[in-house]
């Protein structure tokens, strides 16, 4: 038999372990302490609350002339493993173990057949270890295993009981032993059930309960492992590997509110603050959305870990997110000068300027950037940020240069150049760019870019080209779908055809705040105002975009509530107050 995978512990080390070693071994007293279990010192204190196992007997090791036929095999069967040819290894080393009856000569059998997966072998050498050192637990994980593909219950829960009364360590460390043990294997009510029985008699032991909660949870039983954290929580609350492991399950179902409010409560009862359960929580309330609660989890973390790096990381992003930028800067300059979040920090920083629209300063922190997962992006925009200093040919020579790792990030590198000629209205320049790139291929996302640019020229045949040519490789493109419409709604008079393309956009894209200000503005130009003004609302209310204001108020100019007019495009002005298409409707309706 073949294919065997047991996993054991100790079976690569057949591929290291010289035949000069054995044959040392075989020279030195019958009392040698077997390799890789180091001799007992019985004057050594031992651990508390550590269940030792009765001192073992090691096996007395059989006198064994060395003659020149037995080191002759020995150095076969080793000279076989070091080349690979592990069957030639498995059967020289049987054959000594069953002439010798030397544990060592068992042992290295019993690695070497496993390493092999060679089932029938590992068997065999492993019965023979057991016979000649019962109380070793090494052999009967070997035998558990084999038992447990054979399907036989009883004699796989003779040896899980044998490891669990004589491998050494607390009673956690052997049931996790075992737990791993079992784990790997398929059969899982069968390994279920023998856990259970394990642990049947250790019901008020959180130790126990914990490692059978860990192949529960490993097996796919969520509610049994779920169950048996609960009970470990009521036995030992204050075990922080428990609450943790108890969340992972919470979230693993999908249950996130529940393991929020479990946190919740949990920390609230307890008297000293516990760092992991709470920063546990705040990643929780980050991964919920829930920003501004993560924050004050994350405040609360940062007055007791002051120069926790994950902790200032965390806080810097959602002061970020908030639009805190001066709280934001500070925390990511803490961290800027650190080797593991300083290439991030750095990033941050970049953004940060380029908010304030400092592109010198952007510049500089974008430089500083050299590796990690926004060095890319980085790169792409120290480019356009040397454009906004009107170093436009450099930052095309910049961006030229620029790594890249695939089609996607070339397909950036080309709008992004395409899209620095347009803010300098070199047009042609940019078209010229996007021709070229299409040359090889069509590419959905250069397409639209093209349209795009093709609106600005007023070429409006390579507008619909272009975006037809992505509906028909991709009917379901929201944007695409949007763009088409708007443009026909806006710039030709074919409204229902128009109204089509925007409906099915809003269909695919429900609460796109862009396709909802298109539904307004077709229902506007086909007359159904009421209907345009709640889409054009609803569109403000999801996002306050000065073009979505020109068009609201538009509307309701037109429809005769001039006073609702002038505070939309009022409200806008104040933040906005440069947009050049609102000044311009401003312009045309209340000179």
């Amino acid at each position: 038999m073949s294919g065997i995978d047991l996993h054991y512990p100790v079976a690569p080390r057949a591929a290291r372990v010289s035949a000069l070693t054995l044959v040392l071994l075989w020279l030195t007293a019958c009392a040698t302490t077997p390799a890789g279990r180091p001799a007992k010192d019985a004057g050594a204190a031992k651990p508390a609350a550590v269940e030792e196992p009765a001192a073992r007997t090691e096996p007395e090791r059989p006198k064994i002339a060395l003659t020149e036929d037995l080191l002759n095999r020995i150095l076969v069967a080793e000279v076989a493993v070091q080349r690979g040819l592990l069957e030639v290894a498995v059967k020289n080393y049987l054959d000594l173990a069953r002439e010798t009856r030397d544990p060592q000569v068992v042992e290295r059998a019993t690695q070497i057949a496993v390493y092999a997966r060679n089932a029938d072998a590992a068997r065999d050498a492993a019965q023979m270890w057991v016979e000649l050192d019962p109380d070793n637990p090494d052999p009967h994980q070997v035998l558990a295993v084999m038992a447990l593909r054979d399907g036989d219950r009883e004699r796989a829960l003779e040896h899980l009981r044998n490891i669990l009364d004589h491998a050494e360590g607390p009673v956690d460390q052997k049931l996790l032993l075992i737990a791993n043990l079992l784990g790997r294997e398929q059969d899982r009510d069968l390994i279920l059930a023998l856990m259970e029985q394990l642990v049947a008699t250790r019901q008020d032991s959180p130790e126990a309960l914990y490692a059978f909660a860990h192949v529960a949870a490993r097996l796919g039983d969520l509610d049994r492992s779920r169950q048996l954290l609960e009970r470990v929580l009521e036995l030992s609350p204050q075990n922080d590997d428990a609450a943790l492991s108890y969340v992972t399950i919470l979230q693993r179902q999908e249950r996130t509110n529940d393991a929020l409010a479990w946190l919740e409560k949990t920390l609230q009862s307890r008297k000293d603050d516990d760092f992991n359960l709470r920063m546990a929580y705040a990643r929780l309330l980050t991964d919920a959305k829930r920003y501004d609660d993560a924050r004050r989890q994350f405040e609360i973390l940062a007055v007791q870990a002051p120069n926790n790096l994950d902790v200032l990381y965390a806080l810097a992003l959602l002061y970020l997110q908030a639009d805190r930028l001066d709280d934001a800067e500070e925390h990511f300059e803490r961290l800027a000068s650190r080797d593991d979040r300083g290439d991030n920090a750095r990033y941050y920083l970049g953004r940060i300027a380029e908010e304030r629209k400092d592109w010198t300063k952007a510049g500089v922190w974008y430089q500083g950037v050299q590796e990690g997962e926004n060095y890319f992006d980085a790169q792409v925009r120290l480019g356009l940020t040397m454009a906004r200093l009107g170093k436009v040919e450099e930052a095309r020579a910049h961006l030229r240069g620029i790594r890249t790792s695939g089609v996607e990030q070339q397909t950036v590198l080309v709008q992004a150049e395409a899209e620095l000629l347009t803010d300098e209205k070199r047009y042609d320049e940019a078209m010229k760019i996007y021709d070229a790139a299409l040359a090889g291929g069509d590419n959905a996302d250069l397409l639209y870019a093209r349209a795009m640019l093709a609106e600005k020229m007023d070429r409006l045949d390579q507008l619909e080209a272009d975006l037809r040519k992505i509906l028909k490789q991709q009917p379901d493109h929201p944007q695409a779908l949007n763009a088409l419409g708007y443009t026909l709604a806006d710039r030709t008079d074919r409204h229902q055809e128009a109204y089509e393309l925007i409906k099915r956009a809003l269909e695919l894209s429900p609460g796109d705040f862009y396709i909802l200000d298109s539904m307004g503005w077709v229902l506007y130009r086909l007359g159904r105002m009421d209907e345009a003004i709640d889409y054009l609302q609803k569109a403000m209310a999801a996002r306050p975009d000065p073009e979505i204001a020109a068009h609201l108020g538009e509307v309701l100019w037109v429809t005769g509530n001039k006073d609702a007019a002038r505070e939309v495009w009022n409200t806008a002005l104040k933040a906005t107050p440069d947009d050049s298409l609102l000044l311009d409707v401003i312009r045309r309706f209340s000179p």
